[in-house]
């Protein structure tokens, strides 16, 4: 792969101020290059998303749906370069970049069909010969950020439904992985959307800023860390600009006595494992009620163990690399962390040998972690697995609702009442049962409480509607004049 990412502006691919090597995280190949964009870029594709709204605007939403469905076709025909492009830079296994893929593709297609479902309220009023009635209308221009470790769903769940309301979008994705945003900018184009409706800068910290700066962009939508996710918000209200922020996750897989712990371990090894623990679902604390907590672990450990890490194109491997070497970085140093505060089952370095030249963590299992350890309670985004054993329900639902995030949770279990106990009281926006924590759907809302979440959820019937505002009418048929004191 040799991708020469550019900008996307207003219709026509550039160059930035400057060049940087795009690498595989899996061995350090060169896979192409990206620009090093900053403030210039950034005002340019506002600028050109500004003058394009405005005519995207008036076209009517099914008119808008039908390019969405020519973006679908188009995801369809080069699904495998996607797979593979993500693969190669992110360091996701194939397998499951063809899953993350597929997910895109039957977002932006619910997307496109939401292009119909716009609806509002017709309601008699109060007043005789009155009509009451809702509208709504784009917001402006939009800026979008999103994350490395799903770069094709992240930014489509995000342009999609933005687009579908009548809104131009700016999307700076993540340094990290540049190629597939290049391929989501040349698929946008081809597909019929006009120039200047989607736009993208690609950079580091620079041109993300002055997109939250700029007093053109009327809304941010954010997926990534919590701190730059708190501190996007902040920088948000002081300009009174509309904020979504997806943002960490701590997600607790529950099991209790009565559960099926083959099945409870098989879904929580594939949740702290998978994409190589670089989810915001994750499963990275297991919840074990003590009668069944011996064979968890051992049944988690021995799928660990199984775990075969390599180079995602590779049909054996089963985990790839982390992102990056300082993502790495922080993955070994909680590592280390554990071995002073638990008991280290499996796993807890770097691999090395043919696997040296890429950033490779041990997916690694600790056990007797206390519910307030840092391993239990900080965002790892690595595969490390925290299990904390517990003797009742109460205490589980405790120790999974002691930290600051509330993405997702599961709970294992045989008994319906446990359940909705566990779906009542756990403090996350998803919850499963007999399930992993990973996963959603492009028909349910996605999103997190607590410091997981900031304004409104993405996906489901919903999604669009952060991206435009909503406008009550009253319409006079009757002839007769208002009087009165009507409040």
């Amino acid at each position: 792969m040799d991708i020469r990412c550019q900008n996307l502006i207003g219709g026509t691919f550039s160059d930035g101020a400057a060049t940087v090597a795009n690498l595989s995280p899996a061995d350090g190949a060169v896979l192409g290059s990206r620009p090093d964009s900053g403030r210039d870029e950034a005002n340019a594709a506002v600028a050109a998303a500004k003058q394009a709204q405005k005519g995207w605007a008036q076209i009517t939403p099914p008119a808008r749906g039908a390019a969405l469905f020519r973006l679908v076709s188009l995801l369809e025909r080069d699904a495998e370069k996607l797979a593979r492009t993500l693969s190669l830079e992110e360091g996701k296994i194939l397998p499951e970049a063809r899953g993350e893929v597929g997910k895109t593709i039957r977002y932006v297609q619910f997307a496109a069909g939401d292009c119909r479902r716009m609806t509002g309220i017709t309601h008699p009023s109060e007043v005789a010969g009155t009509l009451g009635m809702t509208m709504w209308r784009p917001l402006g221009v939009v800026g979008l950020i999103t994350p490395w470790n799903f770069p094709v769903c992240i930014p489509l769940w995000k342009i999609a439904p933005a687009i579908a309301a009548g809104n131009a979008v700016v999307l700076k994705p993540a340094p990290e992985t540049p190629a597939t945003a290049h391929l989501i900018a040349e698929l946008c184009l081809e597909a019929g959307i006009p120039e200047g409706v989607v736009n993208v800068v690609h950079g580091d910290a620079e041109p993300a800023k002055a997109l939250v700066e700029h007093p053109d962009v009327v809304a941010i939508s954010f997926t990534g860390s919590t701190e730059v996710g708190l501190m996007l918000e902040g920088m948000c209200a002081k300009r009174h600009k509309r904020v979504q922020c997806e943002l960490g996750g701590k997600n607790p897989l529950i099991v209790l006595n009565d559960a099926d712990v083959g099945l409870a371990a098989a879904a929580c090894a594939m949740g702290a494992f998978g994409s190589t623990g670089q989810r915001c679902t994750a499963t990275s604390r297991a919840i074990v009620q003590s009668g069944v907590a011996d064979e968890f672990v051992a049944a988690v450990a021995e799928a660990a163990r199984a775990v075969r890490a390599g180079h995602p194109l590779d049909e054996a491997t089963t985990m790839g690399p982390s992102i990056s070497e300082r993502q790495l970085a922080q993955v070994l140093k909680y590592m280390e962390l554990g071995k002073g505060e638990a008991d280290l089952v499996t796993g807890g370095t770097r691999l090395g040998g043919a696997l040296g030249t890429g950033f490779f963590p041990e997916p690694t299992v600790f056990d007797h972690v206390a519910a307030d350890a840092r391993i239990a309670t900080e965002e790892i985004f690595g595969p490390v697995l925290s299990v904390v054993r517990v003797d009742t329900l109460d205490q589980a639902i405790s120790a999974a609702n002691g930290v600051r995030y509330g993405l997702t949770g599961s709970v294992f279990t045989n008994n319906l009442q446990d359940a909705f106990h566990v779906i009542e009281h756990l403090e996350t926006g998803m919850t499963h049962v007999n399930n992993p924590t990973v996963g959603g759907e492009a028909h349910m809302p996605f999103g997190g409480i607590k410091d997981t979440g900031v304004g409104a959820r993405e996906m489901g019937p919903d999604a669009w509607k952060f991206y435009a505002e909503e406008k009550t009418v009253y319409i006079n048929y009757g002839g007769a004049a208002r009087k009165g004191n009507l409040f």
